[in-house]
């Protein structure tokens, strides 16, 4: 098979580090495993720019009867090109799964295989329709990403970059929430709200904040920068700055113990060791 591949020699690297480094890897790939080579071909090489594969690859895992790819793709690709931060955002949520998930080798996997990673960039493109007014075009994508990948991120809330959402299932993110720059999610969490009251209703979580499995944080309440949240807990008010919290409700039980626990992704109660 003939790839009409553009060469990463061709200054793509130098250009977009990112890009390049994909496009490199899905050539290694089709060389280990020719069997992958339609699949590196349709969504890594034969697109010129990161912008095109990442709206291709959302078109394709979402399009159903209701919806084509093809509608879909025209759709991602008029919110990229009109908001270009939701690209670069996709470029700092690869390198984040890459450097804190210790079962992903490569920048490729996330694009190819994580459905985290792809709830995350559809949440991206739902969010500029919502912000716009499009509200129902946002909806339901935001459907058709709970119901693929098995992740409910309302298209009205803040999403920061640099976001990993490891495992992905049951994952629940309201309206109102914000998630900050930098923050890593285990499966199971929820940013929900309380009762029925509408208007601002659900958590905001800070820079550098790491929320472990299963943990549910409910409210308008702040998720201090830089704390952790132990996994299972339910947390009910604020979390100071560097703190750890744990239990049902969640209380302070230390110091994070670390400068960005999201980097170290360290789990463990009694320590995390220092950036």
């Amino acid at each position: 098979m003939v790839l009409t591949s553009l060469k990463t020699s061709d200054n793509v690297a130098e250009l977009d580090p990112v890009w390049g480094r994909l496009r490199q890897e899905a050539e290694d790939l089709v060389e280990a495993e020719p069997v992958m080579a339609n699949l590196a071909q349709s969504i890594v090489l034969k697109h010129r720019r990161f912008e095109d594969a990442l709206t291709y690859r959302i078109a394709q895992k979402l399009a159903n009867a209701e919806i084509s790819a093809l509608a879909i793709r025209d759709l991602a690709d008029e919110a990229v090109e009109t908001d270009t931060d939701i690209a670069m955002a996709a470029r700092s949520d690869i390198i984040a799964v890459f450097e804190r998930d210790p079962a992903c080798h490569r920048y490729i996997e996330p694009l190819l295989f994580l459905k985290g990673y792809h709830a995350l960039q559809t949440a991206r493109v739902s969010g500029h329709y919502w912000r716009i007014g499009r509200k129902d075009l946002a909806s339901l994508l935001q459907m058709r990403s709970s119901e693929v990948f098995g992740v409910d991120i309302h298209p009205g809330a803040g999403l920061g970059k640099g976001i990993m959402i490891d495992h992905a299932s049951g994952v629940v993110v309201g309206e109102t929430a914000v998630i900050g720059d930098d923050v890593s999610l285990l499966h199971g969490v929820t940013l929900g709200g309380t009762g029925k009251d509408e208007g601002d209703r659900h958590p905001k979580v800070g820079r550098g904040v790491m929320i472990g499995a299963n943990a549910s944080i409910l409210g308008n309440i702040k998720i201090g920068a830089n704390s952790r949240v132990g996994a299972g807990s339910v947390v009910l008010d604020d979390v100071p700055e560097c703190k750890t919290v744990v239990g049902v409700p969640a209380k302070v039980v230390g110091d994070a113990g670390c400068n960005r626990p999201s980097l170290s992704m360290d789990q463990n109660v009694g320590c995390c060791d220092d950036e």
